[in-house]
């Protein structure tokens, strides 16, 4: 598959769980519902690998690695943000949550000796600015409030755990390890480690048997984990993640145009200037030459 498909489905699949995500708060905990997610998630890979033929076999080295994206990627990084967005509005958390591109260059640079060239770093500053633009009335509106501190804190160690947890992955890729199988490996590990801190803190293993929450939460482990995470992560081994990370910019405007389609969202200046901004910050980071 190529580049620029992996993109597309990455930031379209992941732009749109933002609305599939709300269907989950309520009766079940957060931390609950990340569990059945990546349960779920991982369960259909290593179907998918018994059916292809893929080996699951791996020695202790390989599993320490695929130990370390699942907590990570798939339990750390989903806990902190769940737990932000108790304290921060969801447009705090996607401004906070996109300095993880930021992380990703300067991490790459610091761990495989990455230059992140001028295209790549100007169009970083275009996107983030558009991302200020299109906020910036939900943001004006924040009084700046110890709980607002906080969960600004929180978003902000969860897009550095994410980030670190991507570099994680490119290491594991350089070793040859199948972006399939770790993830596979990797989403069953998160699984476990979110339960555990699930049951340390005593949250109850309830089930909201509803069409929304069912539906919501099958799409977001096909489309939200096993695709999106599968598409991102090979994209990441292709390109790196200082240019991978941009998608982390554009989920934002993709869960603002589905507003506008489906939830009567009103289109303004901010939101078209802010838009063009971030468009053209992809344009910058991804046409550049490696």
């Amino acid at each position: 598959m190529s580049n620029p498909v992996l993109y597309a489905l990455t930031v379209l699949i992941w732009g749109s769980t933002w609305l599939a995500i709300e269907y989950q708060l309520g009766v079940v905990p957060p931390e609950v519902s990340i569990v059945y997610r990546y349960a779920l998630a991982s369960a259909i890979l290593f179907i998918y690998c018994k059916i292809k033929g893929l080996s699951l076999s791996f020695n202790v080295k390989n599993h320490v690695w695929f130990l370390f994206l699942g907590l990570l990627i798939f339990c750390l990084n989903y806990v902190l943000a769940y737990r932000a967005q108790i304290y921060i509005t969801s447009a705090l958390a996607a401004i906070a949550f996109s300095t993880m591109l930021w992380m990703n260059i300067i991490l790459s640079r610091l761990l495989f000796g990455t230059r992140a060239g001028f295209r790549v770093m100007f169009g970083a500053v275009l996107g983030i600015s558009g991302l200020l633009v299109i906020f910036e009335p939900q943001i004006g509106e924040v009084s700046l409030s110890d709980s607002v501190l906080y969960g600004s804190l929180l978003a902000l160690l969860g897009a550095l755990v994410a980030s670190i947890g991507n570099m994680v992955s490119q290491a594991a890729q350089h070793r040859a390890l199948p972006v399939v199988q770790a993830n596979a490996w990797g989403m069953l590990y998160g699984a476990i480690l979110t339960g555990l801190i699930a049951l340390g803190q005593g949250h109850e293993y309830r089930f909201d048997a509803t069409f929304t929450y069912i539906a919501s939460l099958v799409y977001l482990a096909i489309f939200g984990s096993v695709v999106a995470f599968g598409a991102y992560l090979t994209l990441l081994g292709r390109i790196g993640a200082h240019r991978a990370g941009y998608a982390t910019v554009m989920f934002p405007v993709v869960a603002l145009i589905l507003s506008i389609l489906f939830e009567g969202l009103s289109l303004d200046t901010t939101i078209v200037v802010g838009t063009s901004l971030v468009l053209l910050g992809n344009v910058l980071v991804l046409k550049e030459k490696r």
